[in-house]
């Protein structure tokens, strides 16, 4: 059963690039050493290439319906909006139509992508005139693909077959880039439904984000009534607000990140205040950061979650004699509730995951100095190095599994 459900406007013509078609998902001729290949063959076995998954495949979309619609206000939860949920929004004079979708974060190296689980024939509508004209797009997306915003283009980590990981485990699904094109606010980049029941075993709430469109009434004068018919925990946000900066100031934002950080940050809220900082909810703070001493470094402030294995990475540090290879006076911190600098994307950071060391000799974009005995240690337990990022980080160490230690 799908999720998203259209009850109930312009748009702009922008530029849209399409990817070129993933290679493995078309049939080539035999090659020596395949498996097709003549018998008696002398070339070894073709590497194997990354295709797309049939199980994530949809129905396509086909023609564009309806009316473009404005996306005026973007409802996210902690929970699934239920059917009352969506009457009670729908009900309200003044609203135009209601479109239900899913929002999450992804980590992607030292950053979390904002990815939305849709229906490819009714989100489209909401998004600008010709990213919503474009078949292509939609139809890649409903076979299985990612349509991502042209601003992450360069940015995002892509194989040399266009796939890119959701997460930074080892084993965190891949997914084909199938498109560039225009996305709502809020939205980096969108998957199909069953991407969305996938990412679900990872911390995806299915059905807790909300379109709203309110032509020709001013979203403004409804901000209210919405919020009250969702209640306090939902974070109801004007995107002609959101349009200028990537997020509205006014209200307090909603954080839910998937793959491993779900499991040791779960899903809250925060307010962003001035300077780029955020605020999250006083109660998440207290259950999930704490101050403690570990080796080396001394006092920490990070998730309680991280605390075990760091002080066990560290202590195995020390045991194999490199304790002087990471400098006290060089630590810039562990948990920073801020956006990355410049935007208003979060990083691990912020749920207090990360740990920056060495800092003078491992800046952004260099192969740093960071003893490798040292990365071979922290990843043993449990951390992901950002020197192995396409854009290096070699100071940056983050969780990316839990490791108990016995």
């Amino acid at each position: 059963m799908r999720l998203t459900r259209a009850l109930g406007a312009t748009g702009l013509l922008v530029a849209l690039a399409v990817a070129p078609a993933c290679s493995p998902s078309s049939s080539d001729e035999p090659k020596a050493g395949d498996p097709t290949a003549p018998p008696g063959s002398s070339e070894p076995p073709a590497p194997t290439v990354p295709s797309l998954d049939p199980a994530f495949a949809m129905d396509p979309p086909g023609p564009r319906v309806g009316p473009i619609e404005a996306s005026d206000m973007i409802v996210i939860g902690k929970e699934a909006f239920s059917e009352e949920d969506l009457a009670a929004v729908t009900g309200i004079e003044g609203v135009r139509r209601v479109v239900q979708f899913s929002q999450a974060q992804v980590p992607i190296e030292n950053r979390l992508m904002n990815i939305a689980a849709v229906d490819p024939a009714t989100y489209r509508n909401f998004t600008e005139y010709g990213a919503a004209e474009s078949q292509v797009t939609w139809d890649r997306v409903a076979a299985g693909e990612m349509a991502v915003v042209k601003t992450l283009q360069k940015r995002l980590p892509l194989d040399d077959h266009g796939f890119v990981k959701l997460g930074v485990k080892d084993d965190a699904p891949q997914i084909h880039v199938g498109a560039y094109a225009p996305q709502i606010p809020l939205v980096d980049a969108v998957v199909n439904e069953k991407w969305g029941a996938a990412l679900e075993e990872q911390g995806m709430v299915l059905g807790n984000a909300l379109l709203v469109s309110t032509l020709p009434t001013d979203p403004k004068t409804l901000r209210k009534a919405v919020q009250q018919a969702l209640g306090s925990g939902a974070s109801v946000q004007l995107t002609d607000v959101a349009s200028r900066n990537g997020i509205d100031p006014a209200v307090k934002q909603t954080a839910v990140p998937v793959g491993t950080v779900s499991e040791v940050v779960g899903t809250f809220n925060y307010t962003v205040l001035g300077g780029g900082r955020i605020a999250p909810e006083a109660s998440w703070v207290a259950s999930h950061i704490d101050t403690q001493e570990v080796p080396i470094l001394g006092t920490v402030t990070c998730n309680v979650h991280i605390f075990p294995q760091l002080r066990a990475a560290l202590d195995e540090i020390v045991a194999q004699g490199l304790g002087n290879e990471i400098h006290p006076n060089e630590y810039a911190g562990c948990y920073y509730p801020r956006f990355i600098a410049g935007s208003t994307t979060l990083s691990n950071h912020s749920f207090g995951l990360a740990l920056d060391l060495n800092v003078p000799g491992n800046l952004r974009g260099t192969v740093g100095e960071m003893d490798r005995q040292v990365v071979a240690i922290f990843k043993r337990w449990g951390f992901a190095w950002g020197g192995d990022w396409g854009y290096t980080d070699p100071m940056h160490f983050e969780m990316n599994r839990l490791v108990e230690p016995r």
